[in-house]
């Protein structure tokens, strides 16, 4: 089951939706959503660093298991939700930490 905090690979589609390509992304959305449904709330993460409001760098320091093969950013305010049975994959979780942090940003986005 995938929980808050996962770091997990999905398929992300390419503007002509007709390919796709392996990207990591945060599964924000509580561990009861996330039991109950077939779909999950996500925040996408980049490797592309830019200083951007809304965008959280991360490093392996922030994870609490796993492996980042870059510093990526999440996009906060990029939300979306997709359905659990596209990820390919969990490479890694957040710290609790780090997450506070993602929580508190995120709310800025309301």
């Amino acid at each position: 089951m995938v929980k808050q905090k996962d770091i997990v690979l999905l398929p992300y589609p390419f503007t002509d939706l007709e390919r796709t390509k392996v990207r990591p992304a945060l599964v924000v959305s509580n561990d009861f959503l996330n039991k109950k449904s077939n779909d999950s709330i996500m925040l996408p993460l980049t490797t592309v660093i830019r200083d951007e409001t809304y965008s959280i760098l991360i490093n392996e320091e922030d994870l609490s298991s796993g492996k980042l093969i870059k510093p990526s950013c999440i996009k906060i305010d990029k939300v979306f939700t997709v359905e659990k049975r596209l990820i390919v994959m969990r490479i890694g979780t957040l710290s609790n930490a780090t997450f506070e942090k993602v929580k508190s940003e995120f709310i800025k986005v309301f």
